[in-house]
């Protein structure tokens, strides 16, 4: 139900003021926040689980805001006079590096400075001699003895060149494998006076642990010092920050082992990454790392981590689970108001929204939460829909967004799962295997969604009974490429088809076919369809097809709430059907404006003994019914 313009005081998000700081930003993450602020205080690790969109990565940001001014410091790396092999890992203070390098760089060229000037003079001789030569020659003999010493005297030089170029070159290139060598500025912490943030998700292991480059050159002193090869990696240049990964769980076992290691020493030696590369010869001093690790993922992630890195976060830090919905409160409604707000600013091209389009996006919040009296906490999509109408917006010069412009918006930023949706019904009624009208024996429109979190869109699902004469024991089978969950639920409904019709059955087997599901069925949401669909095989009773259904059941009858409501109820609106049935305790869920609900009659059920008698035609089969009535 919408709620009334008067409810905010603004009158565009202009009036809205932002947040300054990261943290006052994240919305609805009250628990995660106060656990971020005691982090920074107290320099402890954090992980982070939950879906994506939810704001892990703006705490991991704020973390690093929130820490206290630190004492930075350059890294450099050093030759080592005693084995070329362990460069030496030296640390200044920040700022102090770039002047360590360049002092070393005029000395270790000063020495060279007069050589070069002269080999320059005897360069620019080189060139002119060969013309006073011609010339002499010319005169003294002729042109034919000119041109030969020319040429004789020009080639020379070519060659003196070549040699004036290496000469200039080769003692530098010496030079710098003898103890006076420049030293290497690994991490530069020049002018920062805040702690670094490094967002680590995804990165291959050279580029998080440090790394040594290959050098071709190995011999004849032309390779490049070890020192000078030497690439710091994130978990360095993250010292005295914050270093933040997604989905850690993606990282490599020995990634995430080596990882705990650094965390552990709060120092790690840089060596090179790849077997076959020169520089896995190198292992250098340990360089700091004292980095505050906040890590994040999905609940997935908890099983596949590394173990000891997850034993050491929560021993030394947080775990903290990500809210995926909050209260639908007055309070709250007007923090999705500055989310809004905050959209606007960041974003720097779209106009504001009036009231209205605040009230419209706070609605499709509403819708995305799937759960009652909820507002949703996945801001990333619903960001997508803000910057989809500020867009249109922009498109028509308008100078704010209005309602129109988001309910545009929806359309042009559904989500893959929508638009396949979408094809998906077009061409299952073009084909007629999505039938709405009539009655059929052993046939139910079912209902499902495409896409996990709320990024998902309901589709319809036909579901076909046979019944068959079966061997010494009768057997229900389903097919239809069905998940672990749907294959339970099915084993639940057969139990209680053979409670109620057991001696009945005259040892018959009973098909149940999902019809056309090439991307697979998961979840025991079509349960009560099922079970319709097999009573109606087993009985011959027609089954109303205009009406579509969903929910679990229990082995005693009950319906039971499902998930992604209000997706399902708009695929069978789109389908055209007439009435949908679906979990009493699922009605608060539905949140459809009052048009698309005036396209169709909800139908709250809690047995199926209900969905029994609004869907099937009883005509002549009463005595059934009656023995059926308990459910």
């Amino acid at each position: 139900m919408k709620r009334q313009q008067s409810e905010f005081s603004f009158t565009t998000t202009k009036d809205i003021e932002v947040p300054k700081t990261i943290i006052g930003q994240v919305i609805g993450q009250d628990d995660a926040c106060k656990i971020i602020r005691k982090a920074s205080r107290q320099r402890r690790h954090v992980l982070l689980i939950g879906e994506p969109g939810t704001g892990k990565s703006m705490l991991g940001l704020a973390l690093a805001e929130l820490l206290p001014k630190e004492k930075l410091v350059d890294v450099l790396s050093f030759a080592n006079p005693n084995d070329e092999n362990q460069p030496l890992i030296r640390t200044v203070k920040a700022g102090q590096g770039r002047e360590i390098i360049l002092k070393a760089k005029l000395e270790s060229g000063g020495m060279f400075k007069n050589q070069n000037l002269f080999l320059l003079f005897l360069a620019i001789l080189a060139m002119l001699l060969p013309w006073w030569i011609f010339n002499k020659y010319t005169a003294d003999y002729n042109s034919t003895v000119g041109a030969i010493m020319f040429v004789a005297f020009f080639l020379g030089s070519l060659l003196f060149l070549v040699a004036f170029v290496m000469s200039a070159q080769l003692p530098k290139r010496m030079g710098r494998q003898k103890n006076g060598s420049p030293p290497k500025l690994i991490v530069d912490n020049y002018k920062k006076q805040q702690a670094s943030f490094y967002d680590a998700t995804g990165a291959h292991a050279g580029a998080l642990l440090g790394d040594v480059l290959h050098d071709p050159f190995q011999s004849g002193g032309l390779g490049t010092p070890a020192h000078e090869r030497v690439v710091a990696g994130m978990i360095h240049k993250a010292h005295m920050g914050v270093l933040f990964i997604d989905e850690i769980a993606t990282l490599q076992p020995h990634t995430q082992q080596e990882l705990l290691t650094a965390v552990q020493e709060g120092k790690y030696s840089i060596t090179g990454q790849s077997e076959r590369s020169a520089g896995a010869m190198v292992r250098t001093e340990a360089a700091p790392c004292s980095f505050i690790l906040v890590a994040a993922g999905n609940v997935e992630t908890i099983r596949k981590m590394h173990p000891a890195l997850r034993s050491r976060i929560r021993g030394y830090g947080y775990e903290v689970h990500m809210e995926e919905t909050m209260e639908d409160t007055k309070e709250n409604r007007h923090k999705i108001a500055v989310f809004v707000a905050q959209e606007v600013v960041k974003d720097k091209k779209i106009p504001h929204f009036n009231r209205d389009a605040v009230e419209a996006i706070v609605e499709e919040a509403r819708k995305r939460a799937s759960r009652k009296s909820r507002l949703t906490l996945r801001f990333r999509e619903l960001g997508g829909l803000i910057r989809a109408a500020g867009d249109l917006a922009l498109e028509e010069g308008a100078k704010l967004v209005t309602p129109s412009h988001v309910e545009r918006a929806k359309r042009a930023a559904r989500t893959l799962e929508q638009q396949i949706a979408d094809k998906y019904i077009e061409q299952k009624k073009e084909y007629e295997v999505i039938v709405t009208s009539g009655k059929k024996v052993g046939r139910v429109n079912g209902l499902a969604v495409m896409g996990s979190g709320s990024a998902y869109s309901g589709i319809i699902l036909p579901i076909e009974s046979q019944v068959t004469p079966g061997g010494k024991e009768n057997q229900i089978i389903a097919t239809g490429k069905l998940g672990e969950i749907a294959k339970e639920a099915i084993t639940n409904v057969s139990a209680m088809v053979k409670h109620i019709f057991g001696k009945n059955l005259n040892k018959n087997d009973i098909f149940i076919q999902f019809l056309q599901t090439y991307e697979g069925v998961e979840g025991d949401s079509a349960s009560i369809a099922v079970a319709t669909t097999i009573i109606s095989a087993l009985h011959e009773v027609p089954i109303k097809q205009n009406y579509a259904m969903t929910g679990s059941l229990s082995v005693r009858g009950e319906v039971l709430p499902i998930g992604g409501v209000t997706a399902k109820v708009e695929a069978a609106i789109e389908a055209g059907i007439e009435y949908v049935i679906v979990p009493k305790s699922n009605m608060n869920d539905i949140v459809l404006n009052k048009k698309k609900l005036a396209r169709i009659q909800i139908v709250p059920v809690e047995r199926l003994s209900q969905v029994l008698d609004q869907v099937i035609d009883w005509k002549g089969k009463e005595a059934i019914r009656k023995k059926i009535k308990q459910f």
